[in-house]
């Protein structure tokens, strides 16, 4: 595969983990993604499975889940694994259902979550980097095997680091829009 679109390709799935990612951190406001892939040990502890996989999980108004679980047995255990995250969220059972209400954020939970966010999209500019490096080594042997010319190694050499300055922007883009969510009151 050509060297650029494979660049581009492995930095475009980098970006989508990244978004995956943030997902998980806890704004103001209500979203499934908070919880989807908390751990529920369930059915006398023989299976541990993602939350998403036991019940399905929806928003009622901006500050509460609702989670209703597809197996009437499993609601204790659902309770349990919220309880255990590191979430801070606080389960009610409310019949076939339970609510979690997420509580509004305080300034030093929001500085928190913004560290953490802020260290996740490093780790993700950091792949980025490490697969324009490797692209610009195949490139560079390419060159010293004398597969492609000089022109074509300053020309390909060019189109990485624009495809990588691409990148990073829209992670720059991601990280900005996060920590905008966060802030928000």
């Amino acid at each position: 595969m050509d060297i650029v679109a494979h660049f581009k390709q492995s930095s475009q799935k980098t970006i989508l983990a990244l978004k995956e990612d943030l997902k998980s951190i806890r704004t103001g406001r209500a979203t499934p993604a908070l919880v989807e892939n908390i751990l529920v040990t369930t059915y006398n502890g023989t299976t541990t499975l993602k939350l998403k996989e036991v019940a399905s999980i929806s928003t009622e108004g901006s500050q509460t889940l609702v989670i209703a679980p597809y197996d009437a047995t499993t609601t204790g255990d659902i309770e349990k694994g919220i309880l255990s995250s590191s979430m801070g969220l606080s389960p009610a059972s409310q019949g076939t259902r339970i609510l979690v209400k997420i509580p509004p954020l305080s300034q030093e939970q929001r500085e928190k979550f913004i560290k953490i966010s802020n260290q996740m999209v490093e780790e993700h500019r950091v792949s980025v980097r490490g697969q324009r490096d490797d692209g610009r080594k195949k490139i560079k042997s390419q060159y010293e095997q004398k597969t492609i010319t000089e022109d074509a190694k300053f020309r390909l050499e060019k189109e990485v680091d624009s495809e990588s300055t691409k990148s990073m922007d829209e992670i720059d883009a991601i990280k900005d829009s996060k920590e905008k969510e966060i802030r928000e009151i």
